[in-house]
């Protein structure tokens, strides 16, 4: 049994309670500070790539038994391993920005201990073995992100705050009902993915043919009742309808650094945990064809058009930012609800190319919000001219997220829709297909007039535009290289989608 498997959790997370504790009159300094914080960055990073290489040895480790007969540990999969790698990426590259983008803000060092703790839970849920564990983390995760929504202190990021806390607690308590459904009526222990441990209530490929047995105790109906509220419950972390308005309140308040990594990687771990539930637990074939895919694929339907409508109308270009997450991410959940393997495909394309390019989109917002100190859509209307690198970047992983070629999106969401269409739900199928084909639209629509009023557009008040320029070089270079995944996953998507297929294979 290797240690090393747990060290990508315990290792960020020890060093931002270091952060947290050291007192302020350390960093007076704040080269202290920076250069502390980016040693930190680089080392989480290198051990967690070093992890999920498989490097490290033993790929399981047990940690405790909080319950009878289930154990709390650790367990590396391809789907952990590509969801740890992601977040990694993009820990490392918006944690670099922060350096720079954080210089002005107030309570810095805080800023940088959370969100050493932050990435620590993330890869805690990342690795988790069971559905026990993973809920504990997931827990965690909010309590250890709300700061980033807290940060400035004001009465509107106390009351955003709150409104995260409350969403994302409700969402959990739902999950929570289905666990304990699990646990009570379909005791199923399996052999903990050949680790030869008896009794470990362990994730499986294709589920634990969990409606069978409760079937067989009379409780079949409750079954499905607990998996929805599962998905519903993990769902809200992921910003599914009805339970989505936490996302466009706390992104505008949360430094832009923040929300990168909020929008970026953390509500990904709803799409993780419900990923984990309908295919590790459940199973496909347990939910296929009845009135939960029915259900679950409408709201993510709903929520696609919705997100986008509402980005199309939104002037801050946070929060605007925010709306079109929303919708990204019921790309995603709508992907997953088809329950085949080609829209599976689509959906964890969607995961790693909408990482890459929202990170960019909110970084790309930080970096004209800190050069400028403005906030609406219409304020930068002619500054392409000054920050012409800056704006290119924008408009690279716009036509990204939009699904221009030869760009990223294209190929995810070409997935999607024909897994959409191979689906055969009841009409949801075609459906589903062109909500993603409006919602494309709706894409265009509300973040290429940016570039085109950057470009071509004069400046609305020539006297201040000119103190306007590029970003420093640690702001700039993060959103470069976002843009360089942007179209390079565009060009070269067959070993990602390789990877996946063989995720995807055993689990339909």
């Amino acid at each position: 049994m290797s240690y090393m498997v747990i060290m990508p959790v315990v290792l960020p997370v020890l060093l931002g309670i270091v952060l947290l504790l050291v007192p302020e009159r350390i960093f007076a300094n704040r080269k202290i500070l920076i250069n502390m914080t980016g040693v930190s960055f680089l080392l989480c990073a290198a051990l967690s790539c070093f992890v999920i290489s498989g490097a490290a040895g033993d790929e399981f480790i047990l940690i405790s038994q909080i319950l009878h007969k289930v154990p709390v540990f650790f367990i590396i999969d391809n789907l952990g391993r590509l969801f740890a790698g992601l977040v990694t990426l993009v820990f490392v590259l918006v944690g670099f920005f922060s350096l720079s983008y954080m210089q002005n803000e107030e309570h810095e060092k805080r800023y940088y201990g959370f969100y050493l703790i932050t990435y620590g839970v993330i890869m805690g849920i990342d690795f988790a073995g069971n559905i026990v564990t993973l809920y504990l983390f997931y827990e965690l995760m909010t309590i250890v992100s709300m700061p980033f929504v807290l940060h400035k202190g004001t009465k509107e990021a106390v009351m955003a705050g709150l409104k995260y806390l409350i969403y994302s607690f409700c969402g959990a308590y739902m999950a929570l009902f289905g666990i304990f459904f699990l646990y009570q009526f379909v005791p199923v222990f399996s052999k903990g993915m050949g680790l030869g441990m008896p009794y470990v209530w362990a994730f499986e490929e294709g589920g634990w043919y969990v409606m069978g047995l409760a079937a067989e105790s009379g409780n079949s109906g409750l079954a499905l009742v607990a998996a929805f509220l599962m998905i519903l419950g993990f769902g809200v972390k992921a910003g599914l309808f009805p339970l989505h308005a936490w996302l466009p309140t706390a992104h505008p308040v949360a430094p832009a650094p923040a929300s990168a990594f909020l929008s970026g990687i953390i509500v990904k771990g709803g799409v993780f945990a419900i990923i984990r539930t309908v295919f590790y637990c459940f199973g496909a074939d347990a939910l296929r064809g009845t009135w939960v895919q029915l259900v679950w694929a409408v709201l993510a339907i709903v929520t696609l058009i919705m997100g986008s409508s509402l980005a199309f109308k939104e002037k801050v270009l946070k929060k605007r930012l925010a709306y079109s997450t929303v919708s990204n991410l019921s790309y995603i959940l709508l992907g997953l609800s088809m329950l085949n393997t080609t829209a599976f495909v689509g959906s964890m394309l969607h995961v790693v190319f909408h990482a890459v390019i929202k990170s960019a989109l909110f970084l790309f917002a930080g970096a004209l919000i800190f050069n400028t100190g403005r906030t609406k859509v219409n304020d930068f209307i002619g500054l392409a001219g000054r920050m012409p690198i800056l704006y290119w970047c924008y408009t690279i992983v716009s036509l990204g997220l939009i699904g221009i070629p030869p760009t990223s999106g294209l190929v995810s969401k070409w997935y999607l829709a024909v897994g959409c269409l191979e689906s055969g739900l009841n009409g949801i199928s075609w459906i589903g297909a062109a909500a993603l084909l409006v919602s494309a639209l709706l894409t265009a629509g509300y973040l290429l007039p940016i570039s085109i009023k950057g470009f071509l557009y004069a400046p609305v008040d020539s006297s201040l535009i000119t103190k306007y320029h590029e970003p420093s070089p640690l702001m700039l270079v993060p959103i470069l290289i976002f843009a360089a995944l942007t179209i390079f996953f565009g060009l070269c998507p067959a070993p990602l989608i390789s990877f996946i297929s063989g995720i995807a294979a055993p689990l339909m």
